[in-house]
């Protein structure tokens, strides 16, 4: 006998869950299972990031990450506000260290102004030495309306409400999607812990998205593969260092926008994260590695593709994810006086990151929608932020 519900979303991270969150708000009436393999919500991309607020300055103007995180961010400080979940909008700054960087900083500046990004403005040196005491820059944007957050405080607070709003709405854990049998007016998940079935189904699964993409007969012309990022954090006696957030100015031919401060909603300051291939989609260790994962990875062209364009790149973080020194010297660019006893490791995480067959990183939000079922397949950095508008654009594909 199998568990019926209206919907059923697959995965407890932040788009599922604000997805879900939206679908009760909009059907209040309806029953939503959400289906989730941890123990609990936010284990992978969602509690393993920056646990930054984005702005909404890096991006095309008219993707859908700019759109959406214009939006997104204006509803996920609202939600926070209601529901006492921790964050702060503290305001970060982008700074150049280097003549060669002022163009890219111009570009960025004039892509926020065409975004909408309140608020935004240059700095020169003595004003950067104003906010950040301890940085050292030509130039740099103020961005007042970037932030930081508790993203798993959030997620706990959207299963909460989904919860209240629908006492036949249910969050399982520890329940894994085996095998999806997509019918006509119907879709059937066979789980570890039993069957579901929904009218409509939507899969938010990060990391393992193309697969099941790929258990629903879904072809696609992307692959997901993981990066590692590798944080530290400054010690207690180095915390003072960092007021806010210190971002460098990014590499425009890479999605990452390279090794930063952060200050976190607990006080404590993180630097990093740094951007390796992974041999592990799930592995957060240097050392973690699976057989499976790294197969499909390394027998798919755009992997090799992707490799070639930027093995010097490559070789660097890889040097950086081994070598404590390089990673310091990294972000003495933009604090000279950080020396190695300042900083001690700290967590990781796993990027999810879509590439196609030509070596391509695919840098914009991906969904596909097949027959009852809705796949998120990519959903890259500002994903977080942006989470309860791209909800919007999922539950308006319903």
């Amino acid at each position: 006998m199998s568990n019926k519900y209206d919907f059923i979303v697959v995965g407890g991270g932040i788009v599922g869950l604000a997805s879900a969150y939206k679908l009760q708000l909009k059907f209040p009436n309806k029953s939503i299972a959400i289906l989730e393999k941890e123990t609990e919500v936010g284990k992978h991309q969602t509690g393993r990031n920056s646990g930054v607020i984005h702005s909404g300055i890096y991006y095309k103007p008219g993707s859908y990450k700019a759109r959406n995180c214009n939006n997104g961010h204006t509803q996920l400080v609202g939600f926070a506000k209601k529901h006492n979940i921790k964050h702060d909008v503290c305001g970060k700054i982008i700074v150049a260290t280097k003549n060669d960087e002022s163009p890219i900083l111009e570009e960025i500046y004039n892509r926020g102004i065409k975004n909408g990004t309140k608020g935004i403005s240059f700095l020169t040196s003595e004003e950067i030495f104003q906010k950040e005491p301890f940085i050292k820059g030509i130039k740099a944007i103020w961005v007042p309306t970037a932030g930081i957050i508790d993203y798993v405080g959030v997620c706990k607070a959207f299963v909460k409400q989904i919860e209240i709003l629908n006492t036949k709405s249910k969050f399982y854990a520890s329940c894994e999607v085996k095998k999806i049998d997509s019918l006509i007016n119907k879709t059937i998940l066979k789980t570890n812990t039993g069957v579901f079935e929904a009218s409509q189904v939507i899969f938010c699964t990060g990391l393992q998205s193309d697969r099941n993409a790929k258990k629903d007969n879904i072809q696609l012309a992307v692959k997901i593969v993981g990066f590692r990022g590798d944080y530290f954090e400054l010690t207690p006696e180095a915390s003072h260092k960092i007021k806010n957030l210190v971002y460098p100015v990014p590499n425009p031919k890479f999605p990452f926008l390279g090794v930063h401060f952060t200050r976190m909603v607990d006080g404590s300051i993180e630097c990093g994260p740094n951007a390796v291939f992974t041999f592990k989609r799930e592995g957060y260790n240097r050392t973690s590695f699976s057989l499976k994962d790294t197969f499909e990875a390394l027998t798919f062209s755009g992997t090799w593709k992707l490799f070639s364009k930027h093995w010097r790149k490559g070789i660097d973080e890889y040097k950086r994810a081994f070598s404590k020194r390089l990673f310091v010297k990294e972000l003495q660019k933009m604090m000279p006086s950080l020396t190695e006893n300042d900083v001690q490791p700290s967590r990781s995480g796993v990027r999810a990151q879509a590439i196609d067959y030509s070596g391509n990183m695919v840098d914009d939000f991906k969904i596909e929608k097949q027959h009852n079922n809705i796949h998120v397949i990519n959903a890259p950095s500002p994903a977080a932020t942006a989470c309860l508008a791209i909800a919007d654009e999922i539950i308006a594909k319903v």
